[in-house]
């Protein structure tokens, strides 16, 4: 008989898991009782963080300069559309019904800086450009730059492109269903799967539906690579809608985490996320904290939680850069999601979710194999740009599983969000992404000559 998890855990993976239950039990009753807390308190404990902070800090604050404002500003933005209307800029929001219930939240910047348009909801006649989030975020994060010129949307708004950002199901922007209740199990139960047979094909055709545009570009940072891949792969059709997708820091089957205890725990037994948090969101005690620790603090805990696991130094990020997109980087996922991750890491291969559970451990192995996403049957051109110091990226593996006519440039020094939020991403990155574009857009950007002068070109 086989009895589960001791033939598959060694003694400092039953430590790990032993010490990692106490904690979230524990983490788990303070922000019960948080939640209960009135705001004057909870205003009370920001406060004192404040206070203990800058009594310990080596750099006492004397005063707030220009660039800390803004900083400031970006941090305290409610939403989508405070970031957008801080830097001039109008936005559309629109809901998109999923073919599975899911009502699922997309952002539009139609317009240049100070512009809006008069008829809102309907084609721009520009080339459209859809961008979409990695895992555990919102579109915000597309948004949330301390200057404009390192914003990617913005740029490509000021281009003359008309930008939709899209949002997963289940996040900030997108927690509702026809179906399911949010608080229950069943509106929690999805996967990548999901994302690639309903949330981005469904996206995509309500997108060129308003726009009356044949296709449009995709741009995908983390898992909004992942899912790109996965729905560009089983939706044959698809391809025809897509002329280009660009991957910033793309994800397809990461070896592992840093941190040898957990990414030992999980490959074991990724199921195991659920006996640490349950069924439904991941983490959803972060905007808890978020809440009543001082912003400096609640950097560097992010800080420490992304070189513990993930080995990232975040060096190539500034101080107020984090200030600010920090306070944005959280939004709800589903610890299913997250145990899918696992499950890929563990088989090394881009699968489909394993509903087989049972089969994990068994002493004859298992008797099938998960469905892969046939990657190599995407069409479309696809452009790599990953970072050489991103321990998500095996960009070797990644070729091996995608078509011939993918091209990749490598971002020396860059690590996986530098690619949203590094200090020279508007001389690294965005030129990338922009002439990318250019080359593989459609008709409906016009001829080469028309789109060469009606756009600004960058130098590389």
């Amino acid at each position: 008989m086989v009895v589960p998890l001791i033939g598959r855990l060694k003694g400092h993976e039953y430590a790990a898991l032993v010490g990692g239950f106490f904690f979230l039990v524990f983490e788990t009753a303070i922000s019960f009782i948080i939640m209960f807390l009135p705001i004057p308190i909870i205003q009370w404990f920001y406060d004192h963080s404040r206070t203990l902070f800058h009594r310990f800090s080596v750099n006492p604050a004397s005063g707030k300069s220009k660039a800390e404002d803004v900083a400031d500003a970006i941090r305290k933005a409610k939403d989508f559309g405070e970031l957008c209307q801080y830097w001039g800029y109008a936005h559309e929001e629109h809901v998109v019904l999923t073919k599975d219930g899911y009502l699922l939240g997309l952002h539009r910047l139609p317009t240049k800086r100070g512009q809006r348009k008069r008829s809102p909801g309907t084609s721009t006649g520009k080339p459209v450009v859809y961008l979409h989030h990695g895992l555990l975020m919102n579109s915000e994060v597309w948004v949330c730059l301390t200057n404009a010129e390192r914003c990617l949307p913005f740029v490509l708004a000021e281009q003359g492109f008309d930008v939709w950002m899209g949002n997963n199901r289940g996040n900030k922007y997108s927690k509702k269903s026809v179906h399911h209740d949010p608080n229950s199990i069943k509106f929690w139960n999805y996967s990548l799967d999901d994302f690639a047979w309903h949330d981005i094909p469904d996206s995509i055709h309500y997108i060129l539906d308003i726009t009356k545009s044949s296709s449009l570009s995709y741009v995908g940072f983390s898992q909004g690579t992942a899912q790109a891949f996965a729905a560009l792969s089983i939706h044959p059709q698809l391809n025809d809608k897509v002329n280009v997708f660009i991957a910033l820091a793309p994800a397809m089957s990461p070896a592992g985490l840093a941190a040898p205890l957990v990414d030992g725990l999980m490959k074991a037994s990724p199921t195991l996320m659920y006996l640490f948090f349950g069924r439904r969101a991941i983490l959803s005690s972060t905007t808890t904290w978020q809440a009543i620790l001082y912003p400096p603090i609640f950097t560097s805990v992010i800080d420490t939680s992304l070189h513990f696991l993930f080995n990232w130094d975040s060096q190539n990020i500034p101080y107020l850069q984090k200030i600010a997109a920090y306070a944005h980087l959280y939004s709800l996922a589903s610890v299913k999601s997250v145990v899918h991750w696992f499950q890929i890491m563990r088989e090394g291969a881009f699968q489909m979710y394993d509903d087989d559970v049972s089969a994990f451990g068994s002493p004859g192995g298992r008797a099938y194999r998960p469905a892969r996403f046939p990657t190599k049957n995407i069409v479309t051109p696809i452009v790599l740009l990953y970072g050489d110091r991103d321990s998500l990226v095996d960009i070797q593996m990644m070729l091996k599983e995608l078509p011939d006519h993918t091209t990749v440039m490598c971002l020396n020094g860059y690590e996986h969000l530098d690619i949203l939020w590094g200090k020279d991403v508007d001389k690294d990155v965005i030129p990338e992404v922009v002439n990318a574009l250019k080359l593989h857009c459609d008709d409906s950007c016009g001829s080469p000559d028309e789109f060469k002068g009606g756009f600004k070109v960058f130098e590389r």
